[in-house]
């Protein structure tokens, strides 16, 4: 039975400050490979368009030392397999949820609202972190960047994953930390709640969005103007 408003939500940055994990990943890699580590801060800025994408702004953004691209590419996939499989051993270890969204979580269930996860990060590993910080049984469904041929900031990301959970695209609002995520919601002509201080290099100015948070405490009355509607 389709629900009478659908949320669904980014991962990192949004529902789980992600980023102590992630820098603890990436500068084994760096450090494994002859590169130069990073700084949770630096890795807040890196994240949201997936592991290849962190690794790839991380080192060749730089420009840090010259390969031709064969071995770029080569050594890329290398330090990616490599950044997947520390971080998938590792990846609840420091991450924590972001203030006031169990509570949400709850508010959200009793009142019937439908919810859905959509991640560029591997699908697997957000359902293990999202089953290991316990808060997996709260969403309908799990979209990662390689559920589907596309992944955000392509809207239909956003509305395969509207679609699979029954719901409709009128009666649905996505939350997010960055522009990936303001892009998608624009493109699919979902309202969109920005979190402050997201994984993204954006000033909050810079990022189209509907309403802004600081946190999950208080949300409810954002959520309340969409319900029954």
């Amino acid at each position: 039975m389709a629900q009478n408003l659908t949320i669904i939500f980014d991962l990192d940055g949004t529902l789980i400050d992600t980023a102590p994990d992630l820098m603890i990943a990436h500068n084994h890699v760096m450090r494994k490979f002859g590169y130069e580590t990073k700084t949770t801060a630096d890795i807040r800025n890196l994240v949201g368009k997936g592991a290849a994408s962190l690794i790839t702004r991380s080192v060749w953004g730089r420009a840090q030392k010259e390969f031709n691209q064969i071995d770029d590419q080569k050594i890329k996939k290398e330090m990616v397999k490599e950044f997947i499989d520390y971080y998938g051993k590792n990846i609840a270890i420091e991450s924590k949820l972001i203030n006031g969204i169990k509570q949400f979580l709850d508010w959200a269930k009793q009142n019937n609202i439908s919810m859905g996860v959509c991640t560029n990060k591997q699908d697997y590993l957000a359902v293990d972190l999202l089953k290991q910080i316990k808060i997996y049984d709260y969403f309908e469904y799990v979209a990662g960047g390689n559920t589907f041929n596309y992944c955000k900031p392509d809207p239909r990301h956003l509305t395969d994953v509207i679609e699979i959970m029954q719901g409709k695209i009128e009666k649905s609002i996505m939350i997010g930390d960055s522009e990936t995520d303001a892009e998608t919601a624009r493109a699919a002509g979902v309202p969109f709640i920005l979190l402050e201080n997201g994984y993204t290099e954006k000033k909050v100015s810079e990022i189209n969005h509907d309403y802004l948070i600081k946190d999950f405490l208080g949300i409810e009355e954002i959520i309340n103007k969409h319900l029954n509607h």
